[in-house]
Parts: C-alpha cells; sequence; structure tokens
C-alpha cells in the first residue's frame, strides 16, 4: 500500500461541498466490466439496497482498488450481513464502502490479521486513527468475496456523504451500461376513504394493463370515486445480466399535473425500514412481489419523496373524465409510461372493504400490553404504522400472534412463563419463531426466573422450545494421527439444529486459532499461512457452544513437517 503522506486531506476535509456532487472525483473499484445484480435503492427485506452490487463473474479473490485517496476509517469483520467489510473516508468528506471481501490486502490484511489474534476473536470492528492505514486512489485495498449474508460472489459497493447517508454512486459518475427499458408487472388502485371505490370494490383492484405498440401501457377503464390511490411493481435491468433491480425515478401525473416524484439518489439509515409502509406489505408477503404505493400515508417520512401533490393521492369526482400517468425511468433515461383513464362514477359495491374484527385492537401510538395463556406481550407506542385488529390466540406452549401480513416498525416484547419446566429443560429453553416449515427459528431469549423474554419485529407462530442436544462437530480434510503437510488449511464442519451457534474457540497446541466461520456452509477454515502451527506433532482442541449454552469438544492430533 502507499504510504505517502496525504497531505490535501488535512488542509481541508471539505473540498466539495455537500449539495456539488463530485463527478468523476471516484473511480471504480474493480477493473473489470461493470454489471449489477443489485442497484442502488432496490427494494429488499426491510430496508432499501445502500448500493450498488457489481457482479464479479461469479468468482472470488478479483482485486479491489479504492476509488479515491484517503484512509481506512473503519473495519468489519462479522459472520453475518456485510461479511468482510471496509470503510474508506476521503478529503472531499465523502465515505466509500466495499463489504463480503473475501480478504482485504498488504497492509490491511495484516492489521486486521494482529487485531484478531490480540483479541482471539474472528468477529471483530475497528477504528484506525487517520494516519495508521491511508491510502492513494487507486491502492490495491482487497479482494472480492461471499462473506456475511451475501447470496453470491459479489462487491457491494457504496458511497456515502458526510452524514453517513448513502447515495447512489451513479450521480458521482460510475458508469454502468443501460439500455433496456423498465419492467412494468403490476399496476394496483387503492381506495384511501370510506367513500372510496374502484370498479364497485371497496378494496385495492389490480388493474389490467394492455402493451402499446410503443412500448408503453395503457390500462382498461377504470371506474372510481373519492380519494384513490396507486401502486405499481417495476423493475429494471442493465446491460449484461437479467437481474430484476431497482429503478431510479417514479412519477405520476393527473389530467397533466404533476402529483407524485420518487427518485432512489439519497436517504439516511435511519430512515431505511420505513420501506415496510412504503410498499404493500401484505401483499408482498402474500405474492412475493413488492408494490410500491405512489402516494405518502401517515408515518412515512422517506426523503426519497422529492414531490408530493395531495400526498399523491388523486380526488375522482361524479360525472369527470381524467387520466393518471405513471412515468418509470432508469438512471440512463430509458423509460416507460403507464396510461389508466378513469371515469368518475359512484356506482353499487359488490365487494365491501374486508375487515375482521377480533377482541384486539391496537392503537398505532399507544402502548399495550396483552396477556393470553401463558404468554404477554408488550407492544411499545409507534410500533405499528396505524390502528389494527389483531388476531392472538394461543395453545399450550404456542402463541399465534397474527399472520406476517402487516409490518412491525419497532420491537415488540414476547414473554413466556415457563415455571412448569423443571431442572436442566428450563436452562435450555428459548423462544422461537416457526417458519415456513414448522421448525423454530431462535430468537435472541432473555431469562429472569421463571420468564423468558424475547423481542421480534415479525408477526407469526412463536414456540417455546427445549434444546437439550449439543453442536455436532466433523473434520472435514484431515483425520485422527494423520500427516497433513499439504494441506493449506484444517476445514471443520459444525451444526446445530435447534438453537443454532453462538461461538466456537479453537487452539493448537494451546495457541489459539482464528477460524473463519461460513455459517452458510457450517465450516469453520483455518489457515496454516498464520503460522502459528510450529511443531511437527499438533494437538487441536476445538469447543463449540450454541445459543442455549449446549457445548460440544472435538480433539485431534496431526501431523505436519516443519516450515
Amino acid at each position: 500500500m502507499n504510504k505517502l503522506v496525504l497531505g490535501l486531506f488535512f488542509l481541508g476535509v471539505t473540498a466539495y461541498s455537500q449539495n456539488e456532487i463530485p463527478i468523476n472525483y471516484f473511480s471504480s473499484p474493480l477493473e473489470i466490466p461493470l454489471v449489477l445484480s443489485g442497484s442502488f435503492g432496490e427494494l429488499r427485506s426491510n430496508h432499501f439496497h445502500s448500493g450498488l452490487d457489481i457482479k464479479t463473474q461469479q468468482k472470488e479473490g478479483i482485486p479491489i482498488y479504492a476509488s479515491a485517496d484517503g484512509y481506512v476509517k473503519r473495519i468489519k469483520v462479522a459472520h453475518y450481513g456485510y461479511g468482510k467489510a471496509l470503510y474508506l473516508r476521503h478529503p472531499n468528506g465523502y465515505s466509500t464502502v466495499y463489504a463480503h471481501l473475501k480478504d482485504y490486502a498488504g497492509d490491511i490484511q495484516e492489521y486486521v490479521k494482529t487485531k484478531q489474534y490480540n483479541k482471539e476473536s474472528f468477529v471483530i470492528e475497528l477504528f484506525p486513527d487517520n494516519t495508521e492505514l491511508p491510502v492513494i486512489k487507486g491502492d490495491l485495498i482487497g479482494y472480492t468475496g461471499n462473506t456475511g449474508s451475501s447470496g453470491g460472489p459479489h462487491l457491494h459497493y457504496e458511497i456515502r456523504d458526510a452524514a453517513s447517508r448513502p447515495m447512489n454512486p451513479m450521480l458521482f459518475g460510475i458508469e454502468v451500461p443501460d439500455t433496456k427499458k423498465p419492467l412494468v408487472k403490476t399496476v394496483f388502485a387503492y381506495p384511501a376513504d370510506k367513500d372510496a371505490q374502484i370498479n364497485q370494490s371497496q378494496g385495492p383492484v389490480k388493474l389490467r394493463l394492455i402493451l402499446q405498440k410503443d412500448g408503453s401501457y395503457k390500462a382498461e377503464n377504470v371506474i372510481a370515486y373519492g380519494k384513490i390511490g396507486f401502486g405499481i411493481a417495476t423493475n429494471d435491468q442493465q446491460d449484461g445480466a437479467s437481474n430484476m433491480n431497482g429503478v431510479y425515478q417514479i412519477k405520476t401525473t393527473f389530467n397533466g399535473a404533476p402529483k407524485f416524484d420518487l427518485r432512489f439518489e439519497k436517504f439516511s439509515f435511519d430512515e431505511t425500514r420505513y420501506l415496510n409502509r412504503f410498499i404493500d406489505y401484505g401483499y408482498f408477503k402474500n405474492n412475493k412481489s413488492r408494490i410500491q404505493k405512489l402516494f405518502r400515508e401517515s408515518n412515512n417520512p422517506l426523503s426519497i419523496i422529492y414531490q408530493e401533490n395531495d400526498d399523491g393521492y388523486i380526488s375522482v369526482e361524479e360525472g369527470f373524465t381524467s387520466t393518471y400517468t405513471i412515468e418509470v425511468s432508469d438512471f440512463k433515461e430509458n423509460k416507460v409510461t403507464v396510461s389508466i383513464p378513469i371515469e368518475g362514477k359512484k356506482v353499487e359495491i359488490v365487494e365491501p372493504k374486508a375487515l375482521k374484527e377480533t377482541h384486539d385492537y391496537i392503537y398505532s401510538t399507544q402502548a399495550t400490553s396483552i396477556t393470553k395463556g401463558k404468554f404477554n406481550i408488550y407492544i411499545p407506542a409507534n410500533s405499528l404504522y396505524e390502528n389494527v385488529y389483531l388476531d392472538i390466540s394461543v395453545e399450550g406452549d404456542t402463541l399465534r400472534f397474527h399472520k406476517d401480513t402487516v409490518p412491525i416498525h419497532k420491537n415488540i416484547t414476547i414473554s413466556v412463563d415457563a415455571s412448569s419446566y423443571d431442572g436442566e429443560d428450563k436452562d435450555k429453553l428459548f423462544l422461537g419463531r416457526l417458519n415456513y416449515k414448522g421448525e423454530p427459528y431462535y430468537n435472541t431469549t432473555t431469562r429472569k426466573e421463571d420468564r423468558l423474554s424475547a423481542r421480534t419485529r415479525t408477526f407469526g407462530e412463536y414456540v417455546l422450545v427445549a434444546d437439550t442436544t449439543a453442536p455436532s462437530i466433523k473434520p472435514l480434510n484431515f483425520e485422527q494421527d494423520k500427516w497433513i503437510s499439504k494441506n493449506k488449511t484444517l476445514r471443520i464442519k459444525i451444526e446445530d439444529e435447534l438453537s443454532g451457534i453462538s461461538s466456537y474457540r479453537a487452539t493448537i497446541n494451546g495457541k489459539f486459532i482464528l477460524m473463519e466461520y461460513n455459517y452458510k456452509k457450517d465450516v469453520l477454515v483455518y489457515n496454516f499461512d498464520d503460522h502459528v502451527v510450529e511443531k511437527t506433532d499438533n494437538n487441536l482442541k476445538l469447543i463449540v457452544v450454541d445459543n442455549v449454552g449446549n457445548s460440544a469438544t472435538f480433539e485431534a492430533t496431526f501431523f505436519r513437517k516443519k516450515t
């Protein structure tokens, strides 16, 4: 790594105003053609995507280069999330982020390894001094990988402003070829008050779209009355890939007048979970398609909405005809439009609004405590976006806590009385949420005397589960009392079927060794290049602990020529 003194950095951290985006200040982090598997602002589970996911030709180990002069301000190594991530600070006040790395490079790699061995932990978060790890634009800083919660080899790349808000890297001149128009999948119309109706329905209505010769769409004539909103499921594909990525801008007009302008240019991490208010959450959970609502409901503070008239809603009057238009574009200004002709007419309602009333009506602005059987539920104020009836029931050790068709913004606490359990079983209990297979998924569970508690932001079925089985440990590339001089690594499979792996620690001849945990493959890997092994005969000891405290110990002897 280049060690030149970065005097420019200290002369002024704000060479550019944050209101004047420095075009071409940042270079591409990779020296391969940029093809995206994910775009900025793309709709993800519970968040907007905060960068570009750059394909790496299904390979790991492609060199990553610093996009601009600066210094390493943060390094985070985690099993989940961004995996191995690197954060650079630049003289103009911006930062760049590089995530899911296979390894860091040069001085950065040595720095991280030293700190991991000092702490005796693979998982680590570091904040180097601004003089410890300086970088020059174009320096090699790491290698692409598939670490953390990555679904395949790629580089996640971000540019953040001085307030740590992620911004669309394409605004800075990062070039991604794109000659394709966005794709329109679905358009919905939503009645927005008690008197509104659409095609004889008081509920959301899916509109039938007709493709026109020029590539635009026209909806079949809509008969409506009252306050109406619209929503759209749309994606974009860049050149060279079939991935269904996010779009850049959605604009709407009503009889030619601007109504709503949505642009994926910048947002803050504090607001990103409001995505669940922005989309039709229930439709997504039932149909796996995200409808973006082109109107602002209450408790939606999203800054990606740049313009709105009457919160994006339209008012349809009796006897008037009108046209509502949606224009979807990508960053390269490829566009597709949807035209919706509307006839204002109040008619007989055939499909009234569906509403299941229950004994548990929750006011979103008030804290609520509910007891059902041995379970207690505490819902803090503003955990939900709007008032709602919840369907809650208990059978034995199972809590049926509504269906996951309503979004939760702030954590709700579920607690359960475990006094009916005795002795050792009580110490091995946890609260699990049942997945689609009916299997419990571990929720972080705390204990106070005979009560267990867990926090959640997902409705569903929760069950009290006892895990009395220790994790399993199996060597993959070595055997007891065998020579393994040609091995570059030690690979060990660890599994825990119920509560999951909590921690592990490995030593060779009593010395700590750094083992990287790939939770997607349930594999631990130690690299002999760390030079901990110095003897011919070696004793390995590995202790693995699950989330309720069951532990397993594995010991083996292997032989290796001295190097």
